[in-house]
């Protein structure tokens, strides 16, 4: 059944439904980071600032409606596995704004703080504008 632009999906073995709208993933980002931000692949992405070693913003091209959107982070070290000395934030300040989503990279274990790193995932789901 539709309405309002939504679409329920009868769920596997059962008589629950699914919102197939409100399940989507509204943007993905894969980008590398290792010396400047560059996008490798993207869904709803316009570009990427690089805000210095560690910090960089994904720009939405279609904002979310609010700033109660949920994100998930990873990212990969300098030897293409993903390491327990890298964690990926969701970083400081504007960082869930509707319109651009701050990452930021930092070496857990050696404490020196922020760094680059070689492929930075995210995806954020939540309404659009």
């Amino acid at each position: 059944s539709t309405t309002g632009g939504s679409i329920n999906v009868l769920g596997e073995g059962t008589s629950v439904t699914t919102n197939l709208q409100q399940g989507l993933v509204k943007c993905w980002s894969k980008s590398e980071q290792s010396t400047t931000a560059s996008g490798e692949d993207s869904f709803n992405q316009s570009t990427i600032t690089d805000h210095g070693p560690g910090d960089y913003g994904i720009n939405i091209t279609n904002p979310f409606a609010n700033t109660g959107y949920a994100a998930v982070t990873d990212n990969t070290s300098d030897s293409g596995h993903v390491s327990a000395n890298y964690g990926a934030d969701e970083g400081t300040g504007n960082r869930y704004s509707t319109g651009i989503f701050r990452i930021f990279i930092f070496e857990a274990t050696s404490g020196s703080g922020a760094t680059d790193s070689v492929h930075v995932c995210a995806i954020l789901t939540g309404d659009l504008a």
